[in-house]
């Protein structure tokens, strides 16, 4: 069989399954799995794949980045969970960073009222849904705010991380896996989050697995930075252990 003939039935094969492993394709088209990933590397060349930890998934297209607004109603239960289970990782006393995120929103509105915490944030949305809780100190991170997603972002805003040493902080993320790491469409919310995860003594990741395997253009952490993942019970079993293999504990919700 010629390379090219390979390289189709591995595109198609992905295609039709939405992933594929170098091992099930090397009994597939008796070849060794260093020829597998040869042909992998030329069909990513290529734009038709993309390799992950053990395989390829099917390459796909670029969306364009949702508004904050319009995620807060997607993938709503496994929010829930994940923000529940965030809850436990609250220090007594101290202080954490909330990042800008649906999911780092529904923690900021789980936190209970007599929970004694300094907060820290450079999202509006998630400002206003604590500036009413008399036991938490608030601090809000000045800056330019994206419409998208209402962070505050530029000079201002990781000058002012600069300064900070919090305890722990809850970072969302567009997409994440253990090849890629962390990732977000936009340049400068992505500076903004690379200055958080260098604030915080602990740094764990809120994000649904439906962000399990997506890559965008701004890589903003490698995952071996963080301490924890808390993702939920869809995220896939294969891309998951790939994350625990890199360090951080994963916890599914």
């Amino acid at each position: 069989m010629y390379a090219a003939e390979r390289q189709q039935r591995i595109h198609e094969r992905a295609q039709q399954d939405g992933r594929v492993d170098v091992a099930g394709l090397a009994e597939f088209l008796d070849v060794t799995t260093e020829t597998v990933r040869r042909d992998l590397a030329v069909l990513e060349q290529q734009g038709l794949i993309r390799r992950v930890h053990g395989g390829a998934l099917p390459a796909q297209p670029s969306l364009p980045e949702l508004t904050l607004a319009a995620r807060i109603g997607q993938h709503s239960e496994a929010k829930l969970r994940i923000a529940t289970r965030a809850l436990q990782e609250l220090p007594d006393g101290g202080t954490i960073l909330l990042d800008s995120g649906s999911t780092t929103l529904a923690i900021a509105e789980l936190i209970p009222a007599d929970t004694q915490l300094t907060v820290v944030t450079n999202n509006t949305l998630i400002a206003g849904a604590l500036a009413g809780q008399r036991n938490i100190t608030l601090l809000l991170i000045g800056g330019r705010v994206r419409t998208v997603t209402g962070a505050a972002v530029g000079p201002w805003a990781i000058g002012a991380l600069s300064e900070l040493a919090v305890d722990v902080a809850f970072l969302g993320t567009n997409g994440f896996d253990a090849d890629h790491g962390l990732s977000t469409p936009d340049q400068d919310e992505a500076a903004v989050k690379r200055a958080m995860l260098e604030a915080a003594r602990t740094r764990i990741l809120v994000a649904d697995s439906s962000k399990l395997g997506a890559v965008h253009l701004q890589r903003f952490a490698r995952v071996d930075e963080l301490h924890a993942i808390l993702t939920d019970t869809g995220a896939d079993s294969d891309a998951v252990e790939a994350l625990r293999a890199a360090g951080p504990k994963v916890v599914l919700a």
